[in-house]
């Protein structure tokens, strides 16, 4: 594959040579995707030069880098062709991922732990040769053990319970496996590596009609897609609770834990526990339509999952700003513009 470097400042190379001695560098893996673009936006709103690195630019959105190189970080000489330096800071969000359907299906196990490993194996080796001062890896909650969240009503995230381990997925065991490979650079290396285990993320300008959508979007394109007085599809009994982080706070999340002296892992999500039913319900309300579940077998995880925030509290000062309904709001606002567009331009 030929590395493709796109130049979105073409005025970027002559404001380095005037501002290189003060300017913060950043390297953002996965900077095509949901959270990496979002993340490369708010670092560059706080003054830092940032070069992005995925397998294609965001899809829903333009990229926010001031560099932004097309490549795949599973291959080692691309890899090290642009992780050459000791940037400032750099963000691990890499992986491969996707929703219950993509992650429970059974049918991507290889792919998502075997791609996903290589990339982090790359990258670590890397940081420690580059000597780069500051390494974010994004761990997820999937590292939970099932035997902790079969109640609905009364899941148990904190971040001292991920062992014995028992994911719920592979997914989940390779983020857990990647987790202990940072851990031992730190310890081995000096390596100065914050671990952060993401909630179930959300917000605008994120995949909606792909295949690898998470559920509130999924449930928001479900919404805004059906007619009135009609129905929609749920997957499982509706029962499954899970909490669910705007995008906002998430950023707010990361950049505190970077400008801290803890390592982690700390969890990142929000407490506000709903049902998937519920969610659901919630979403039509606001669409104003009028609209039945009809509940269906289909992959769900576990029955019971959410944020456990007493650590991030403690050391980062931390807690999430938005609702639920203030940030499924915005999120639907976006995703119904989307389908009423595609709608547009299909006739």
């Amino acid at each position: 594959m030929t590395d493709k470097i796109l130049i979105f400042d073409f005025e970027y190379k002559l404001r380095l040579n005037k501002n290189s001695e003060n300017m913060m560098k950043a390297l953002v893996l996965g900077a095509g995707g949901f959270i990496g673009n979002h993340l490369a936006k708010r670092l560059k709103s706080e003054g830092y030069f940032v070069r992005g690195i995925d397998l294609t630019p965001p899809e829903f959105n333009e990229t926010s880098c001031d560099e932004f190189i097309v490549g795949d970080l599973r291959d080692n000489v691309f890899c090290k062709k642009h992780i050459n330096e000791p940037f400032d800071e750099l963000y691990q969000l890499a992986a491969d991922m996707g929703g219950a359907g993509y992650l429970f299906s059974g049918e991507n196990d290889f792919n998502v732990m075997h791609n996903s490993a290589l990339i982090n194996l790359n990258v670590i080796n890397l940081a420690i040769e580059h000597g780069i001062k500051k390494v974010f890896y994004s761990s997820s909650a999937c590292i939970y053990p099932r035997y902790n969240q079969t109640d609905p009503s009364n899941p148990k995230c904190s971040e001292d319970s991920a062992y014995p381990a028992d994911p719920d997925s592979e997914y989940g065991w390779e983020k857990l496996f990647s987790e202990r490979l940072y851990l031992s650079a730190n310890r081995n290396y000096g390596l100065s590596v914050h671990i952060a285990r993401f909630h179930n993320v959300y917000g605008p300008h994120g995949a909606w009609n792909n295949g690898k959508e998470k559920a509130p979007a999924a449930l928001c394109r479900k919404v805004a897609e059906a007619t009135n007085d009609s129905q929609i599809e749920i997957w499982g009994n509706g029962k499954q609770t899970r909490s669910f982080l705007y995008i906002d706070d998430c950023l707010d999340g990361i950049r505190k834990l970077m400008n801290s002296g803890f390592t982690g892992p700390v969890n990142i999500g929000s407490e506000e526990m709903i049902s998937i039913n519920d969610f659901a319900n919630m979403i039509i309300q606001l669409s104003g339509k009028n609209i039945h579940l009809k509940n269906v077998e289909g992959p769900v995880g576990v029955n019971g999952r959410t944020s456990h925030n007493r650590l991030a509290e403690e050391k980062l000062s931390w807690q999430p700003a938005y609702t639920l309904l203030e940030g499924i709001t915005k999120t639907y606002q976006w995703i119904n513009e989307q389908v009423l567009l595609t709608i547009k331009t299909s006739v």
